[in-house]
């Protein structure tokens, strides 16, 4: 994958060797969303999605680097928008240790995936963000994201999720045996 940045850019995509870095920052960001111990990934669950053995990734990721360190990232998977009729970018995480905020590298970061939307068509880039964070939802807005407050996420796990994507019953035929 190609993105236009400069050769000083902080922010590249990641490569096979960030990937400890990249669960460590996911370990940090859920410590930041006040949900420790919500992550059950692993370095082996990264490198098969970001960069696997056979096949084409299901996710992307891109790094920020201070002092030769990765201290950013943003991992992203491309989505499909029926009203459009083209992909699209969804920005699943991003995040920036606390000590390097306010130093630009969220916004490259995001400035960077906005590039990669342009050059490659894609019409939106999109994401989520916890209601109670004012500090990123203030962020967003001052680039001129837009919240659109009227979709609601919905979300389906564990049991309700094995319930329903279980295989269906042989249907009764009404007689017995």
């Amino acid at each position: 994958m190609t993105v236009t940045t400069t050769s000083n850019s902080p922010v590249r995509p990641a490569a096979p060797g960030d990937v400890p870095a990249i669960l460590r920052l996911v370990r940090a960001l859920a410590v930041y969303e006040k949900e420790p111990d919500a992550v059950d990934a692993t370095e082996d669950d990264f490198r098969e999605a970001l960069f696997p053995a056979e096949g084409g990734p299901t996710a992307y990721a891109h790094v920020a680097e201070a002092d030769g360190e990765v201290v950013g990232m943003a991992l992203w998977y491309l989505t499909f928008s029926t009203w459009t009729g083209r992909p699209g970018m969804w920005l699943e995480d991003l995040f920036v240790l606390p000590e390097q905020r306010g130093s630009g590298l969220g916004k490259q970061l995001l400035r960077t995936l906005a590039r990669l939307c342009v050059e490659r068509g894609y019409p939106r880039l999109e994401w989520w963000v916890l209601d109670w964070n004012e500090p990123s939802i203030g962020f967003y807005r001052s680039l001129g994201a837009v919240a659109l407050d009227e979709w609601t996420v919905f979300r389906m796990d564990g049991e309700p999720l094995a319930a329903l994507g279980a295989p269906a019953a042989a249907p009764a035929t009404g007689r017995d045996g």
